[in-house]
């Protein structure tokens, strides 16, 4: 998948509150990046208003809903968001899930989120898990395109391994990017830099509070733009 241009190689997330703000960051950043991700937090504030506006002005839109619930439901929630412009959308969940909504999808692409960048060894532990991040990763991985999924979401610290197993003929957005000489603690635990995750495999980087918090959010584009195209 080297042929995707570079303004769609980074999905901006619009983890912001409101309508107003996400359309500030869409007519700032529109010259360097057309590949935009609505999240939960915005979508159950503007809904379809603010996936309609984008995708009006060209754009491409990763819906991040994480869909999850008994199959049938989440086949019924996907043939709702057929034919609307839609690229990508998230859905969480075993093998039957993933299949029911890969029997929906019509114009739209089904990525199926693995583990959450938020997540580690303690937090598999606690919730029951007895095998490391990788291999629950890797597993549903497998799980997920023979489903039927045209792609995961997945942590650059697995990108290589993932691409080692199953090969390049599958989508692979890696949020948990951070820049090499801002990387903090927060919320996300597996974290890499946009050059080691594209040159592990990646073929889209999810990219939010980096650029949001940058002095100057279009000459920070520009640079990693330089370093992954």
């Amino acid at each position: 998948m080297d042929d995707i241009e570079c303004s769609k190689r980074i999905i901006f997330a619009l983890d912001v509150a409101d309508e107003q703000e996400a359309q500030k960051w869409v007519k700032l950043l529109e010259p360097r990046i057309s590949f935009f991700k609505v999240g939960l937090q915005l979508f159950l504030s503007s809904g379809f208003k603010i996936v309609d506006w984008i995708i009006e002005r060209g754009h491409n839109i990763m819906l991040d809903l994480k869909l999850y619930d008994i199959p049938q439901t989440v086949h019924n929630a996907v043939r709702q968001l057929n034919n609307k412009g839609i690229s990508y959308i998230t859905v969480h969940g075993d093998q039957d899930i993933i299949k029911a909504a890969c029997e929906a999808k019509e114009d739209i692409k089904v990525l199926a989120v693995t583990v959450l960048t938020s997540m580690a060894s303690k937090e598999l532990t606690q919730m029951g898990y007895n095998r490391s991040v990788s291999e629950l990763v890797l597993s549903r991985t497998k799980a997920a395109l023979n489903a039927g999924a045209d792609g995961v979401v997945a942590s650059g610290k697995e990108a290589q391994m993932l691409r080692a197993s199953c090969g390049y003929d599958f989508i692979l957005v890696t949020p948990g990017i951070r820049l090499e000489t801002t990387i903090k603690n927060d919320d996300q635990k597996r974290i890499v830099s946009p050059k080691n995750a594209i040159e592990n495999g990646a073929t889209h980087l999810v990219i939010g509070r980096p650029i949001r918090e940058a002095f100057d959010p279009i000459k920070l584009i520009q640079q990693i733009q330089q370093e992954i195209c």
